[in-house]
């Protein structure tokens, strides 16, 4: 078999080693928090990361404030233009995702934006909620920074850990690992159906 994957892993190391990485990190984690991208910052994070081990926590502190800014441009959103906001969701398929969202915040508060930080739910759709319940913005600055910036942290620390000590393994079984998960996402496919 073709090693595809072992291959996109060095071009992506490549690309993560290379000073012009930063500018798209910081784009991206401020884009993804407010704007219907579904690939979090983690994917970006953890390459760059690898890639330059030494600088993990630098890599980290970028993707946690861009975060934060995205952050605040969707609480604006939520705050100032939740109609269109929510034509978006119901046109993207997350109307179950804001409903979550919309529980959540009705039972824990503010305190939903420490765990949203960790959920599969979309980061925006809870930035994007905090704006339209008109939730304390200094109070959203403090947990959406104590939760971004704690994940974001662990991902940097697991990578260079993890880079260090694994990053041959992980070389070595790349192709193994994503042919795999291309067969079990056609299996999951087949039997959605």
């Amino acid at each position: 078999m073709k090693k595809i994957f072992s291959s996109g892993l060095e071009y992506i190391l490549r690309q993560a080693a290379k000073p012009a990485a930063i500018y798209f990190l910081f784009i991206w984690s401020f884009v993804e928090a407010w704007f219907i991208i579904p690939i979090p910052p983690d994917v970006i994070l953890a390459p760059m990361t690898l890639a330059k081990p030494s600088k993990a926590f630098f890599y980290a502190n970028i993707t946690t404030i861009s975060s934060i800014l995205g952050g605040c441009v969707g609480f604006i959103i939520g705050m100032f233009a939740i109609d269109y906001a929510m034509g978006i969701i119901n046109t993207l398929n997350l109307q179950d995702y804001y409903d979550q969202a919309l529980e959540w915040f009705s039972v824990w508060g503010s305190a939903v934006i420490l765990i949203a930080g960790f959920t599969i739910i979309p980061f925006k759709v809870f930035t994007i909620m905090a704006g339209a319940m008109k939730m304390n913005f200094f109070l959203f600055l403090i947990t959406a920074t104590l939760s971004r910036g704690a994940r974001f942290y662990l991902v940097s620390y697991a990578a260079k850990i993890g880079g260090e000590k694994g990053m041959d393994a992980i070389v070595k079984n790349i192709d193994k690992i994503g042919y795999l998960i291309i067969i079990i996402f056609i299996v999951l496919l087949i039997m959605s159906y």
